[in-house]
Formats: C-alpha cells, structure tokens, sequence
C-alpha cells in the first residue's frame, strides 16, 4: 500500500473527511460535527462523488446490480477520480480559499479502495491524479464489522432491498484500513457508543483548529 502524495492545504480553511462502509456511522459523525462547528465557523458540507456520477449508467449498475459486464471497473474509476479532481478544485478549494471549514462525505480515499478492492492493486496513474488533490487536515475513517454494515443500510427502508456485494464490502474493509494507516488517517470503530465516538472526532478537529 503506497501512501497518496497529496497537495498540501495552503488555504485560510479547512478540509475534514470521512470515510467507510456504507452503514459504518459517518453520516451520522459528519452531522454532529457541521451541527457543532456551524456555531463558530462558515461550514461547507458536500459529498463525493458528485450527483452527475452518482446518477450515471456505469455507477448505478455497480451500485445497484451483480452483472457489471456490460463495464470495465478501471472506466468507473477513472470517472470517479475525474469528478472528484474537478470537485476539489472548483468547489471544495474556493470554498477553503474563502476561510470556509469543509466536511466532505466521501474523498479520494474511497476512489483507491474500491479500486483496490476489486483486485486493481498494481494501478499506478490513481496514485498520480491524487497528487491533484488538497491532502486532508484530518482524514476520518470509521471501522465496523460488515455485517453490522449491513444491517445498518438494509434497515433504511429506502435500501432494504439494494443489492450488496458482500464479498467486496469485506474487501472494501481491509482496503480503507490499510489505507488509513498508510495515510495517517484516523481510524475510529463505531462499534463503540456515538457518544465515545464523537470524542474522538472532536477532539481531533479541535487540536487542528487549535493549530
């Protein structure tokens, strides 16, 4: 696993994400989070990637079905990391520029773990357009058992019948593990309380913005 070499943040703002399973908790963190700052500073909630990938042909069928052979994965993600290349450097920058504090649902990280996890381990150019985007003061990444995961996404009544590769989700888990380690990310398992959790997502944000 190769540590992304990202750009540094030279902005007046500041760029915190979150990252994980779908049903890992970060939603829920990244609410409590804005609620909280949003006192204090002008905060910019978003997400990646963006709504014109996420309503794309190629996306829905990876989402949402089991026969993706009509699409090579390596097509996906290089879409994803155009979108998010294009999303960092017109919507997110502008907004750190301006002194804004960003909460990014999803970053560049998801990008490389999916990509990974579908056995893409030896794909040099994600590594190259990462060095594109605005490295994260803190990186978040919430860690939990994917069947947890699961039965999370699957009590959302709008989900209860999506189709989920379990055989990837596990993959996905050990791939946004070992990327948060190489990365210097913040590895917190929301197996503990949100009380206990949020500890530690504060704290981190705090001892940043003290800085």
């Amino acid at each position: 696993m190769r540590k992304l070499n990202m750009q540094p943040n030279e902005t007046l703002g500041y760029l915190f994400t979150f990252c994980g399973l779908d049903g890992c908790g970060k939603t829920t963190m990244l609410t409590k989070l804005k609620r909280e700052l949003e006192k204090d500073y002008n905060v910019y909630l978003t997400k990646q990637p963006t709504d014109s990938v996420r309503n794309s042909d190629i996306f829905r069928t990876y989402m949402d079905s089991p026969d993706h052979n009509a699409y090579d994965y390596r097509s996906l993600s290089l879409l994803a990391a155009s979108d998010r290349v294009q999303h960092v450097n017109k919507v997110i920058k502008p907004q750190m520029d301006s002194g804004s504090i960003v909460i990014s649902d999803r970053y560049f990280y998801s990008c490389l773990a999916n990509l990974r996890a579908r056995g893409f381990t030896k794909d040099k150019w994600i590594y190259e357009i990462a060095e594109s985007i605005v490295k994260p003061d803190v990186a978040f990444f919430f860690d939990v058992p994917v069947e947890t995961a699961v039965t999370r996404v699957r009590s959302r009544e709008k989900e209860k019948d999506r189709y989920i590769d379990m055989e990837l989700q596990y993959k996905l888990r050990d791939e946004y593990i070992e990327i948060c380690k190489a990365n210097n990310g913040v590895l917190i398992s929301t197996e503990m309380t949100i009380k206990d959790c949020y500890a530690v997502v504060k704290s981190e944000v705090e001892r940043m913005l003290k800085k």
